[in-house]
């Protein structure tokens, strides 16, 4: 057995969930071809740009008794650790688009403010974000690739290497007491006083436009994994960590737009102490969940649903899972080492939910039927962070992300 058979795992059927229905006029407001095109267009011309890998588990999967897993490793997306870097800077470009001129540079991209008269402009403007930690990072990137200022909030209990990791990009830092949720309120009200501007992967009734442009973002990553797919293979699941939703919501819709009734079934999958998702599905509406939201998953530790991501999840994602802490743990470990011919994987905290999620329903019988785990089963798997702390990585699997990389034991 791969994890522990006491580890606790909670599980819900969407009762809204609608798996053969078509992509309708109110999701593809949200997440569609024609945004999705503008976004590919734009951050593959980005320096630096390349596809993250695909990788097949074989040894993982054969293991689980099912026919495939493949990991979608955004490790080295952009240099920046996590797939983020496609959403808050892709963000960043679309506002300063929007706020340095008129119609005649709505096309502004990249290329105009990195060497072009645009910077100007875009140097008299603020942008801000609440953060774990990767969202943070990839906006304060925006923003010095782009030529803007850039304040970052983060909450009491993100590292101090994460920190770094965010002001070595020019940004402000700002820590907040409390949980993400109060660091997110903080931007916004310092935001309104100081006339900045707000670059969130969460939205709330009022502000939806960036977060959009952020899963738009998101979507590149989506493309790419079902044009990596060898000709003929397909998914029949996505496991994806939850958080406030942005980048669930955002694969689910890809692939509800480009594959319709044929797409994979959606399987949302959070940290037990910060499960929003999980109830916002039990209840049938967006519904926040208290306490400290003290998880290792740090980019997972939200406790309020993103509205503009529910809307997509509300009727695309099929199932919900819970996940302790240990179950996490032991999926780093489980991959720093390798499982058969696997090879190693730096995978941090957050990256490894959906296959914790995986493992521990594939080895529950009663959970494998219901979520329709078999042994024809062909799984994708959203490797959403590397060591984005390499301090916190080394306490938890015992070794640095460079000896884990190398295979070292």
């Amino acid at each position: 057995m791969l994890l522990s058979s006491q580890y606790a795992l909670e599980h819900i059927a969407n009762p809204s969930a609608r798996p053969s229905a078509p992509f309708d006029e109110r999701c593809r407001r949200i997440v569609n071809n024609t945004r999705f095109e503008e976004a590919w267009r734009e951050i593959v011309s980005w320096p630096g740009y390349a596809p993250t890998p695909l990788r097949p588990l074989t040894g993982l999967a054969a293991a689980s008794a099912i026919e495939g897993i493949w990991y979608k490793d955004e490790a080295g997306r952009f240099g920046l650790g996590s797939f983020k870097a496609l959403g808050g800077a892709y963000a960043v470009l679309r506002l300063l688009a929007r706020e340095t001129g008129s119609s005649a540079n709505a096309e502004l991209t990249a290329q105009n403010l990195i060497h072009g008269d645009a910077r100007s402009r875009a140097a008299a403007i603020t942008v801000t974000c609440a953060t774990d930690g990767n969202h943070g990072r990839s906006v304060a990137w925006g923003a010095q690739q782009f030529g803007c200022r850039c304040v970052i909030y983060i909450h009491a209990t993100v590292s101090e290497a994460r920190r770094q990791a965010i002001a070595q990009y020019g940004a402000e830092v700002v820590r907040v007491a409390g949980t993400y949720d109060d660091a997110i309120r903080r931007a916004a009200a310092d935001a309104r006083a100081n006339g900045w501007f707000v670059v969130s992967d969460t939205s709330y009734s009022g502000y939806m436009d960036v977060p959009r442009d952020v899963m738009q973002g998101y979507t590149v990553m989506a493309a790419e994994a079902l044009s990596q797919l060898p000709p003929g293979e397909s998914f029949t699941h996505v496991f994806l960590q939850g958080g406030v939703g942005g980048l669930a919501a955002a694969v689910c819709g890809h692939l509800w737009e480009s594959l319709g009734p044929n797409r994979p079934r959606i399987v949302v999958v959070e940290p037990e102490k910060a499960a929003c998702l999980f109830e916002s599905a039990r209840k049938g509406v967006p519904t926040s969940v208290g306490g400290d939201l003290d998880t290792i998953m740090a980019g997972l530790a939200c406790g309020e649903v993103s509205l503009l991501a529910w809307e997509i999840l509300r009727d695309g994602a099929d199932d919900f899972l819970t996940i302790p802490d240990e179950a996490a743990a032991d999926c780093m470990r489980l991959l720093a080492k390798g499982v058969g011919d696997d090879s190693p994987i730096v995978a941090g905290e957050s990256a490894v939910a959906g296959l914790a999620g995986l493992l521990l329903a594939r080895s529950r019988p009663d959970m494998a039927r219901r979520l329709h785990l078999e042994s024809d089963s062909r799984v994708l798997l959203i490797g959403s962070e590397g060591a984005t702390d390499a301090e916190v990585y080394t306490r938890i699997v015992g070794r640095s992300p460079e000896a884990a990389a190398r295979g070292a034991q």
